[in-house]
């Protein structure tokens, strides 16, 4: 028996009412769980595997990226009812646009599509919360395409509990050559002051002059036996000086001042990156079996997000090949706790000696 057959099998038994019943209770069971644990804040997916499962099923490529749809629905299900709040997905690489212009027009009209239906018809966005967020370069879309993905985004907008990230058109490479463009835009742009009646240099200024005044007068009257002979320094011209001192280019509040470039530094960048506010990420996974990150999420990796490539392709990607990542990234999390609060009780052991 194909392959082929033995899926539509498997779909025909999963589809029978008992078995059906019996296999959501067991995903109830198994998410609720999973909540007992540490559960990742944010998770990232590369959707890999939509053609190559089309080719072995012997179907439409874009049948596949259809079935692909799918598998997010269901994943998405399983994360934001097991407590992630955030999903990024790599859904199309700006790279992507060197394929066929069939391959390529097909993949918009179905984002068009995915992305209006997730929005109207799909109820699973407002019943956990979730915002809807399209990161990527805009200007690469057609209008028809964009109208779609504001439409998506303004009707999740009121939504605040999770957010789905959809990296469409999306490379990293791209994402932090924007966040570098937009500092240095940032930093290159002076800091205009708020005009005030009176500015501190001249206050300062004119205190200083009054200081040096009086200790002048002192020292007249201390030195000279006729005081009354000697005319006093005329203040007004003093004051006049140092209300209206010469413009200086450097201070003055019309010229403002420019932001300190040694003050960029890593959270400066972050800011300006497409997933700024997010929390960081914990969980990256790949199906289809290729061990690449594919220019993805890059800077967003760091030494404590685990990443796992998986061999099933995507459009067969679900609870059960999930659970599995879960489970051994709550166990790793529970080991890293365990051994911070070990080194936590030693250090605080040294300190009472």
């Amino acid at each position: 028996m194909s392959s082929r057959h033995v899926s539509q099998l498997r779909k025909w038994m999963l589809a029978s009412p008992p078995i059906e019943w019996g296999i959501d209770k067991l995903r109830e069971l198994l998410i609720g769980a999973l909540r007992q644990g540490p559960i990742p804040q944010h998770v990232a997916f590369v959707m890999d595997g939509n053609r190559r499962f089309a080719r072995s099923h012997k179907i439409e490529t874009v049948e596949g990226h259809n079935l692909g749809f799918e598998a997010l629905a269901r994943i998405l299900e399983v994360c934001y009812k097991s407590g992630v709040k955030v999903v990024t997905v790599y859904a199309f690489s700006i790279e992507n646009f060197k394929r066929s212009k069939y391959e390529v027009d097909a993949l918009m009209e179905m984002a068009k599509v995915k992305l209006v239906q997730l929005a109207q018809h799909g109820d699973l966005l407002d019943r956990y919360g979730a915002s809807v967020r399209v990161l990527g370069q805009r200007n690469l879309v057609k209008d028809d395409v964009l109208e779609a993905i504001d439409r998506a985004v303004d009707m999740t907008k009121n939504n605040g509990d999770c957010a789905l990230n959809i990296c469409f058109p999306y490379t990293s490479r791209d994402e932090i050559t924007t966040a570098i463009k937009t500092t240095v835009e940032n930093y290159s742009k002076p800091t205009h002051t708020q005009q005030r009646p009176f500015s501190q240099t001249r206050i300062t200024q004119k205190l200083k002059s009054r200081n040096v005044d009086s200790s002048s007068k002192s020292a007249l009257r201390a030195s000279s036996p006729t005081p009354s002979n000697i005319s006093e320094p005329d203040e007004s011209v003093s004051s006049s000086t140092t209300l209206n001192p010469e413009p200086s280019p450097i201070s003055s509040p019309e010229a403002g001042v420019f932001p300190d470039p040694e003050s960029i530094s890593i959270d400066t960048l972050e800011e300006n990156l497409f997933t700024a506010g997010d929390p960081p990420l914990d969980l990256l996974i790949r199906t289809s079996g290729v061990n690449r990150l594919s220019d993805f999420m890059l800077w967003q990796c760091h030494e404590d997000t685990e990443i796992v490539f998986l061999d099933c392709l995507w459009p067969e990607f679900d609870l059960w090949q999930f659970l599995p990542v879960l489970v051994e990234w709550q166990w790793k999390q529970k080991h890293v706790e365990e051994k911070a609060q070990s080194k936590g009780i030693k250090a605080s052991n040294i300190k009472n000696r």
